[in-house]
């Protein structure tokens, strides 16, 4: 029996959708009187976790799960051992760097070095800084990084843009994109090299699904 990694949040709906669309129905995980984490597939072919984005790697990497659904931004973070099989098309948004509107720099290597930018995304945006040859701190954050350049903590910040409202009812801006993110379909290595259970007659279906949509 395959199992899947779906996302809490943003990318379930897609995720169970696109799912159903190839005959796998873990639509229960929409129930709002659902408390069940692990739920089988009515054909019993298959069963579905829902776990935390940013745990959909993990649970791939280490064989709980064959397959999963994954933002590209999390498997940048992560970099978890994982085949990603399956650019989905969904769920797309960017990773930026953003500053207050009344700040000077409107670029990022404007920065003073060893500036404090803070993120949730710590390995991208010292990647990214690396990749420019500009000393910052890095500043750990898992909340509302807003607050960082609001408060005066830094002078910057680096996360997910998907609108922009967010930045903008805040008083911040944009000045850098660092890479797109769509959903992706991951694999765990070894079971997608084996074809366990049938696993790439199930990837190519899903690959057909999304010509077909796009």
């Amino acid at each position: 029996m395959i199992t899947v990694a779906l996302p809490k949040g943003a990318l379930l709906k897609d995720s169970i959708g696109l799912f159903k669309a190839v005959g796998l129905d873990f639509s229960a995980f929409l129930d709002s009187a659902n408390r069940q984490l692990q739920i089988e597939d009515p054909t019993k072919t298959a069963k579905a976790l829902l776990v935390r984005a940013q745990d959909v790697p993990v649970y791939v990497e280490y064989g709980q799960a064959q397959l999963g659904i994954v933002g590209y931004d999390v498997l940048r973070e992560k970099r978890s051992q994982v085949a990603s099989v399956v650019d989905l098309q969904f769920g797309g948004c960017r990773m930026s760097v953003a500053v207050k509107k009344s700040s000077p720099y409107s670029r990022p290597v404007q920065l003073p070095p060893h500036s404090r930018v803070a993120s949730k995304f710590v390995h991208c945006a010292s990647e990214y800084f690396d990749s420019i040859d500009l000393p910052v701190e890095i500043v750990p954050l898992y909340g509302s990084v807003e607050l960082g350049p609001i408060t005066g903590m830094s002078e910057a910040i680096v996360d997910l843009v998907s609108t922009g409202r967010t930045l903008q009812e805040n008083g911040l801006v944009e000045i850098e994109v660092l890479f797109q993110s769509t959903a992706q379909l991951i694999a765990h290595p070894l079971s997608y090299r084996l074809n366990s259970d049938g696993l790439n007659e199930l990837i190519a279906q899903v690959r057909s699904q999304i010509l077909v949509t796009v």
